[in-house]
């Protein structure tokens, strides 16, 4: 009984833990805003040049191919076993991000307090990229690793990474205005120091466990409860700080109650490994994944199709036995794509377009918000609220999208790639009222863009893996975000879901660019006529905005037209391989 009592660091349960404490340090891309200025200021850069900075920022964050590659060649089952073969698991994928973050934050850091001379842009460029890059690295790690963990409910544990990422950036601001108010660059070297000490303390316990239970569902829920009321905190005290100004001891005593709800995850993780450990007998677990870092675990996610035909045979007549065999014979087509056979599909360039649009106007959204509130007289104070809160509407989105999909999926069986359609047009009425300029527009149009771009980054990973497969998703989705990754891991399968939504994922710093720098960027500097190159009013961005308004409306319709295109899978594949998981 004390052994059953003793806390088991090797479960899926502490990994999910670890994997949400990385998440949590991983925001600092979100976080642009704060040191946005200091950078601009202390480099000599007009706003073009700032955000092609900021460009090089989301290709680092957005294009994660090597990141998935990584993690496919770390965690692949291999026949043959070598002397370093102890050098294989997601660890691997963390510990390459910690050394990216580490290099690139502390470079940028150098520039900025004078440690090293100005580097020419290219240069600043590189840092930059390599400091956002480390956030792929960090998020196919997590992500990809509780999609084996939780197959059977993708779209809500990747909904609880992305959140965590997205909450992560608020939780970075209060760190920054509890500890180092003032002091943009002092900020910079943190982001360079907490994620990598935080990810090399807990990578060892991101593990791959190839089981599945009935409770999964119930201590998932709870972790998205945390992450909720994390949530609702962080808006409240965003909220109240912009009405009223804290003394110092408020403040600590706020950000002590954040780290202490940012720690109860834990508490879950215990429960459900003491349940598993009463209650469940062998039987009861599943092994599930071909992309372990253990030799034991070694049954696919995707039930097979002797198996399924065999329940399809039960069912009588002749015809139930030939739908049987077509079916498992279109499984079988359908499931673990790698790169090259994902990039020959349709579906994956109806995604890649719907993701350059949405991911693209979003990033030029939220790369921009500090310049448009500055063009739209909002102080210091509310620009600074608007950052953290964008964080606040990210995760609401990024947990929203995944939650609300697996449950309309599993109950009502609608197709995953609807609910990116929905978002875009959503998305498009955000950039109009950003565009429009009336008092508060920026918080609402903030809200509403913020989360219907979380949706995406929800979305896209987990059909990546329902029409790609899961072997290579991360990269896959990562090459559509150079996009966004929930859909790749429904579309494509879980056998590279790591590379494919990594290439999915190509499409985000893509759109950015063209957003940001072709339309927003270019436009501000021809309509500035101010001292340092500003401009004041509405007409600063109002045309760059409704340009993207349009441009989310055009993602909208390829999301529909990949929605059209895979129902007829949906109902054949993935619904079917849902049911099949309960019937098992």
């Amino acid at each position: 009984m004390e052994s059953e009592r003793r806390l088991n660091l090797k479960s899926k349960w502490i990994a999910t833990v670890a994997s949400i404490w990385i998440q949590c340090c991983s925001g600092a891309t979100y976080t642009f805003g704060i040191y946005s200025s200091t950078l601009k200021s202390s480099q000599n850069y007009d706003q073009s040049t700032l955000d092609t900075v900021s460009v090089f920022k989301d290709i680092g964050a957005n294009v994660g191919v090597l990141s998935g590659l990584l993690y496919s060649f770390a965690t692949l089952n291999h026949h043959h076993r070598t002397r370093f073969s102890f050098l294989r698991g997601p660890w691997v994928v963390h510990l390459t991000g910690a050394i990216l973050c580490f290099a690139g934050y502390f470079l940028m850091w150098a520039s900025v307090v004078g440690l090293i001379h100005s580097p020419p842009v290219p240069l600043m460029c590189l840092f930059m990229f390599l400091a956002a890059h480390s956030q792929t690295f960090f998020n196919t790690g997590n992500v990809v690793t509780g999609v084996m963990n939780f197959g059977d409910y993708g779209g809500t544990i990747v909904g609880i990474m992305k959140g965590f990422l997205g909450l992560g950036g608020a939780a970075l601001i209060q760190a920054y205005d509890t500890i180092w108010k003032g002091h943009p660059s002092t900020y910079l070297l943190i982001l360079a120091l907490l994620p990598t000490f935080v990810s090399l303390l807990f990578m060892s316990l991101v593990r791959i466990h190839g089981t599945n239970s009935a409770d999964d569902k119930k201590h998932l829920n709870a972790f998205s409860a945390v992450a909720l009321t994390i949530a609702a905190y962080l808006m409240i005290i965003i909220i109240l700080e912009n009405i009223f100004t804290f003394p110092l001891w408020a403040r600590i005593i706020t950000f002590l109650f954040l780290l202490f709800l940012l720690s109860s995850p834990l508490g879950i993780a215990i429960k459900a490994q003491r349940e598993d450990t009463t209650r469940l007998s062998p039987t009861f677990a599943t092994q599930r994944s071909p992309l372990v870092d253990c030799p034991e675990t070694t049954t696919s996610t995707k039930f097979s199709a002797s198996q399924d035909s065999v329940a399809y045979h039960e069912l009588p007549g002749e015809e139930s036995q030939v739908k049987a065999e077509f079916d498992d014979k279109k499984l079988k087509d359908e499931e673990d794509m790698n790169i090259l056979q994902s990039i020959c599909t349709l579906n994956f360039w109806l995604l890649f377009v719907a993701m350059l649009c949405g991911m693209g106007s979003g990033l030029a959204t939220v790369n921009n918000i500090s310049q448009v509130g500055e063009s739209l007289g909002y102080p210091t104070s509310a620009i600074n609220s608007l950052v953290s809160l964008w964080s606040i509407w990210n995760f609401l989105g990024r947990f929203g999208g995944g939650y609300v999909s697996d449950i309309v999926l599993h109950r009502m069986g609608w197709e995953r790639p609807l609910f990116i359609a929905i978002t875009l047009a959503t998305m498009s009425v955000g950039h109009i009222v950003v565009a429009s300029g009336f008092p508060g527009n920026l918080y609402v149009g903030s809200i509403i863009v913020g989360v219907c771009y979380g949706c995406q980054w929800s979305l896209m990973p987990t059909i990546t893996y329902e029409i790609f497969g899961v072997g290579h998703m991360g990269t896959i989705f990562n090459t559509i975000a150079i996009a966004s990754p929930t859909i790749t891991y429904e579309i494509f399968g879980v056998g590279h879901m790591g590379t494919i939504f990594n290439t999915i994922a190509i499409a985000s710093p893509v759109g950015s660019y063209i957003c940001s720098v072709r339309i927003i960027g270019y436009i501000y500097d021809n309509v500035a006529s101010g001292e340092g190159n500003s401009c004041n009013g509405t007409h600063c961005f109002m045309l760059s905005f409704l340009i993207m308004a349009s441009v989310a409306f055009v993602g909208c319709l390829v999301a529909f037209l990949l929605f059209i295109r895979t129902r007829r899978f949906y109902k054949q594949v993935v619904l079917r391989r849902l049911g099949h998981s309960s019937r098992t």
